[in-house]
């Protein structure tokens, strides 16, 4: 099946390979072009003149070993040690570009953060652990199988002793822009909180808060087991209109200055979270999903 992306003046959004969960039903293979030279084809069976393609697509299929992994690194703590802040990414990306924007960016902005926190030597109650995800694209499967490993299985909530030592976790996967706020994911609690790390961040753009949760993104895969799990609000620059999913995800399209001010904000708001006294609150726990959702 051929069809057109929705983008034009050369960009190619290729992002409708089917569902992002294994348990969805097989979607017929797909070749996308530009609507410009889909467009001329289109126009050309409208007046009745024949059109002929040659392609040339070589595909692999992975039947035999289907593993994949996750890129872990800790910062040990002190007193608190066995409590855990998490920052993470994902470092997986669609194959029309180089997955600059999505998520190379975000995976950057993650490892500044931790190489922030160790160079300053300033000690950290609880230690901080980095998470590099993979498979986010095929359904945040990295991320959920870490959660489900080590700290509950959202299908039926039970609960594993390291639930309680989490803190929270952090994510970045909204682009190269400047980090504005936090989405509280519905968590009322964490407002003041976060609102009082934000006044010396002011200068650098961090003014927001906003209610709201955002999904599509790893921080879910805590968030849907009770766990304190956020997403940065970033500048959408030219994420949705431009890069997301598409060949003009490249190194060109990064904005290396706002990524340097993402990683300081990153940094501060790990080593806050690792030295308060008490953990981050958490909402209600969610009960096991039901139907198709549980799978």
């Amino acid at each position: 099946m051929t069809i057109t992306s929705r983008g034009s003046g050369g960009t190619i959004f290729v992002q409708g390979g089917g569902g992002r969960n294994l348990t969805d039903a097989p979607v017929p293979a797909q070749v996308v072009m530009s609507v410009e030279h889909y467009g001329r084809i289109w126009r050309m069976l409208e007046k009745k003149v024949p059109v002929r393609l040659e392609m040339d697509i070589q595909n692999k299929f992975h039947d035999e070993d289907l593993n994949s992994f996750n890129i872990v690194g800790d910062i040990t703590g002190t007193d608190k040690a066995d409590e855990l802040v998490m920052l993470g990414a994902h470092f997986d990306s669609w194959h029309t570009g180089t997955g600059a924007t999505d998520n190379a960016a975000g995976s950057a902005v993650m490892m500044e953060a931790m190489r922030i926190l160790k160079a300053t030597g300033l000690k950290m109650r609880r230690t901080v652990r980095i998470a590099l995800w993979t498979g986010e694209e095929q359904g945040l499967l990295g991320s959920r199988a870490y959660v489900t490993e080590h700290f509950a299985n959202r299908t039926d909530m039970k609960l594993k002793p390291a639930h309680a030592k989490l803190s929270t976790y952090f994510n970045v996967d909204n682009g190269t822009g400047a980090i504005r706020g936090v989405y509280l994911q519905n968590n009322e609690s964490v407002a003041p909180i976060f609102q009082a790390w934000m006044q010396p961040l002011r200068s650098l753009g961090m003014s927001t808060l906003t209610i709201r949760g955002t999904g599509g993104t790893d921080h879910q895969s805590f968030d849907e087991v009770g766990l304190p799990g956020f997403q940065f609000i970033q500048d959408p620059i030219e994420y949705d209109s431009r890069t997301h999913h598409s060949n003009a995800d490249v190194y060109e399209r990064v904005q290396a200055p706002d990524l340097m001010k993402d990683a300081v904000i990153v940094a501060a708001f790990a080593y806050h979270a690792a030295n308060r006294d008490e953990r981050l609150p958490r909402k209600p726990l969610p009960q096991p999903p039901r139907g198709p959702a549980a799978r």
